[in-house]
């Protein structure tokens, strides 16, 4: 009897057998998200730094190229897991706990991917003068090469997102936070 009552329960009502999803899974961005987002906000960034020298006329730098790509890779790399963190800490929040926390999880994530991908770049410049590779020396050498770098980074490349990345951010964390669709699942 209590079968027959739980099978047509299921059969009224087919989405409560299901297991609610997690507020991990459901942080997770979409594959569309990932694929067009990314590469926007990538582009973005790219075009936030180039409008930034431009405005300063720096734009005929001999490293402009470089430039672009390093603000761009940061873009497209700090995309999803910047979407996720906002997401898992967002979910089930008001709109303004929810624009908050887009808008914190984007500037963190992006400015720490560009700044990560810089001191890489760094480290590979000062590899040369560097002790052999495992030894303590290198260790501590690499240790601090990279925390210089990221220092100058958010001293002299912070600027360059400076005033579109700005607007870019709001414009997108306003969106993500007035969508509650997905964060209220």
């Amino acid at each position: 009897m209590e079968e027959e009552a739980a099978v047509r329960a299921i059969a009224e009502h087919p989405d409560a057998a299901l297991p609610r999803p997690s507020r991990f899974t459901h942080s997770f961005p979409t594959l569309r998200e990932i694929l067009i987002g990314a590469p926007c906000w990538g582009l973005t960034m790219a075009l936030s730094a180039w409008l930034a020298l431009w405005l300063r006329g720096n734009d005929a730098t001999f490293h402009l190229k470089s430039i672009l790509v390093l603000y761009g890779s940061g873009g497209l790399l700090a995309w999803p897991p910047s979407l996720f963190a906002a997401r898992y800490a967002a979910r089930g929040r008001t709109t303004s706990t929810r624009f908050a926390a887009f808008l914190l999880c984007l500037v963190a994530g992006t400015i720490g991917a560009t700044a990560l991908l810089f001191a890489l770049d760094y480290r590979m410049f000062y590899a040369q003068w560097h002790a052999a590779a495992g030894t303590r020396t290198w260790f501590f050498q690499l240790a601090f090469t990279s925390a210089g770098a990221i220092y100058q980074f958010l001293v002299l490349g912070v600027r360059l997102y400076l005033p579109l990345a700005v607007l870019a951010l709001v414009v997108a964390s306003l969106a993500f936070a007035r969508s509650d669709a997905r964060q209220r699942r």
